[in-house]
């Protein structure tokens, strides 16, 4: 049976690895290591270990071949596949379960593209897909196709500066659906260069592909590089509070270039009209003032964007939070055809 989860955008985890180092300020109050000590309680296999012990479990790795219902998949919700201490060939057969299982969506999220591209961007000629091929032909026999149609590739980014770093990796990479996560979201994101919309009528010039980056060159018209956007902001004891128009602008953003948005939550933090009761009615106080900007953007549109650095934010906790952003629930999918 699948590992159930309260995440708003999958069915299902599986965590053929566990344990990870963190990396950026979006690492700082991980969920996954906070429900680590619960964890260990309940699962023998994690038992005695640090949650920076990064770990293989074979035993695991063949789970999904037994799921027969269709569902979308987390895969490492408890670790980042792509973490340097994880065996190359370890994550080859992690590609190649996936490609046995075309019935489930597996959906991956990494703070490390670099490693990604690394091993799947090889191209037909690399050592990787060959593994995966190899790892394929023992579970089934579907054919490889490359890059894996079932497989939705992600980074997980925090502000401007993880976006510059990552998503210019992720739009290199092979992938079916390359997605974003900005959960926590600590600060404003302008995606708009990733989404790659391209100029002019008819075919045009993709505006990655004149930076240097963009691996498919020329796209028609209303086709994208991200595929999907998640957005949510912090929850946990220690959360930090998300300005309620960082999420707007990337729901806004999204619009503008027809690409699917979910909010996934508020999180410890909301506004007051998207609150429920208010069990702690602890207002934020100067915690935004003059700390964000959007880089791309000159300061008097900045100023024209950002009237009110200073909104009313109340600590209720994730539940009485919600995830209504201006009234709305915003739920959106990729639609894949495959």
């Amino acid at each position: 049976m699948a590992d159930k989860t309260g995440i708003e955008w999958t069915d299902a985890t599986w965590n053929p690895v566990t344990g990870c180092t963190k990396v950026s300020a979006g690492c700082k109050h991980c969920y996954a290591e906070r429900e680590w000590p619960r964890m260990t309680r309940l699962v023998p296999a994690y038992a005695g270990r640090d949650f920076t012990d990064v770990r293989m479990h074979l035993d695991r790795i063949e789970q999904p071949l037994h799921w027969k219902k269709p569902r979308r998949i987390f895969v490492n919700s408890m670790s980042d596949l792509f973490h340097e201490s994880v065996d190359q060939r370890f994550i080859s057969d992690v590609f190649g379960i996936m490609a046995a299982c075309p019935q489930h969506t597996f959906q991956i999220l990494t703070k490390r593209p670099a490693r990604a591209l690394e091993l799947l961007g090889q191209g037909c000629m690399g050592r990787f897909q060959d593994d995966v091929e190899e790892c394929l032909v023992m579970h089934s026999n579907e054919p490889l196709v490359w890059p894996l149609p079932n497989v939705w590739l992600g980074v997980s980014i925090e502000d401007q500066a993880t976006a510059d770093e990552r998503i210019p990796l992720l739009l290199k990479t092979p992938a079916a659906v390359r997605w974003i996560s900005t959960e926590p979201l600590l600060g404003p994101v302008d995606l708009s260069y990733g989404f790659g919309v391209p100029t002019g009528s008819g075919n045009g010039s993709c505006p990655m592909h004149l930076a240097g980056i963009c691996p498919e060159g020329l796209l028609p018209k209303g086709e994208t590089h991200i595929h999907w956007v998640v957005a949510g902001g912090e929850s946990g004891p220690k959360a930090r509070p998300m300005h309620p128009d960082w999420v707007r602008s990337l729901r806004d953003q999204c619009a503008a270039a027809c690409v699917p948005f979910l909010f996934k939550q508020w999180g410890e933090w909301a506004p007051g009209e998207s609150c429920g009761p208010m069990t702690r009615p602890e207002q934020t106080a100067g915690y935004f003032a003059g700390k964000w900007t959007f880089g791309t953007m000159t300061k008097k549109q900045n100023e024209e964007l950002h009237i009110d650095d200073e909104p009313d934010l109340y600590r209720v906790g994730k539940k009485a939070a919600g995830r209504l952003l201006d009234g709305i629930m915003h739920n959106a999918y990729p639609e894949v055809t495959r």
